[in-house]
């Protein structure tokens, strides 16, 4: 069903946009060969839950983007990681993606620690270990040059800005940040939001970036500065996408069990992402479909510890959720 509500907006409209049936093709989950190259942190991380401790796992931005985009797509990583970093963990990432553009440099690999209260809900950050990553300078291979579609994890946005520059001919773009930048460097955000087609955020970091409470005035402001789509994360709640005077709400899939919230925004980005680059096409009907996948994806990531949630699942697992997320929406 599509349900058409229309606020009045000064001379304009406002459409709210609920659910439409889903296609057939949202079913078809086909890895393609087409490449999604994806720019961010792969770290080790330790994350302390209520249920358990988790010590020096593999984690980082572009490496939950990157296995969940993997999906769909084949997908090139730009990453940096030290010395220390484990064979282990550079044989899972050598069989989902390629890592032409991973550096490995003297030192130790990008570190952070932090802690979930008995909700889940707030993560205090109780270290963050920049070691590799405080000097990289990405480069971005010859090979992955020709990708149409490239990801920009919660990077430096100058760095992001300067990457985006290397490569031939992108079709669409997409940009996270996190409280961090906007802190510190938010005319740089600013800056990168214009230099992409969307722009990913959280809820709360869109509300300190636009000094606006509402969710619509931030998302409109960020337009304006430059970019053509905003998605706000909203966790557990999903996603609001915004496009010109259209919104997009998608609902979060009802979750019974939650183990560790890591990773599921860049999940969520790298889910979307990889369904966009699969089907080559970005008209706004594709990108709701996968805003869609995005908050499947990062469904999964919340079930497991680290990536174990990523990890497990099958593609089969994907098509008997996105099944189950059609039922549940239709009205």
């Amino acid at each position: 069903m599509l349900a058409l509500i229309g606020l009045k907006n000064g001379s304009k409209f406002l459409h709210i946009i609920c659910f439409e049936p889903f296609e057939r093709d949202l079913y078809e989950i086909i890895r393609v060969e087409m490449m999604l190259t994806v720019f961010g942190s792969t770290a080790l991380d330790t994350i302390r839950t209520p249920t358990k401790v988790l010590k020096d796992v593999l984690g980082g931005a572009a490496t939950f983007a990157g296995i969940s985009s993997s999906f769909f797509v084949n997908t090139g990583l730009i990453a940096v990681i030290g010395k220390d970093f484990p064979k282990k963990y550079h044989k899972i990432l050598a069989s989902r993606l390629n890592l032409d553009g991973l550096s490995v440099k003297n030192g130790k690999t990008f570190r952070y620690d932090g802690k979930y209260d008995k909700t889940l809900s707030t993560r205090t950050t109780l270290r963050t270990e920049l070691n590799v990553l405080e000097n990289f300078h990405p480069v971005v291979p010859e090979q992955y040059k020709k990708s149409q579609f490239v990801y920009l994890a919660n990077n430096d946005p100058d760095q992001n800005v300067a990457l985006i520059k290397e490569f031939d001919r992108v079709k669409f773009s997409m940009c996270d940040t996190i409280e961090f930048w906007i802190s510190t460097k938010k005319a740089s955000v600013v800056k990168m939001f214009k230099q992409v087609d969307a722009v990913v955020i959280n809820d709360e970091e869109a509300k300190l970036l636009t000094k606006e409470s509402n969710l619509i005035k931030c998302a409109k402001k960020i337009m304006d500065w430059g970019t053509k789509y905003v998605i706000i994360k909203k966790g557990q709640h999903g996603s609001l996408l915004f496009f010109e005077d259209v919104i997009f709400p998608s609902a979060g899939l009802p979750l019974e069990n939650v183990v560790d919230p890591t990773g599921a925004g860049d999940s969520f980005a790298g889910a979307m992402m990889g369904y966009l680059t699969s089907k080559k096409k970005t008209d706004l009907a594709t990108i709701k479909k996968s805003t869609i996948y995005g908050n499947v994806m990062g469904s999964f990531a919340v079930q497991g510890y680290g990536l174990e949630g990523l990890l497990r699942i099958k593609k089969m697992d994907i098509k008997k959720r996105i099944a189950l997320y059609e039922k549940i929406t239709r009205f």
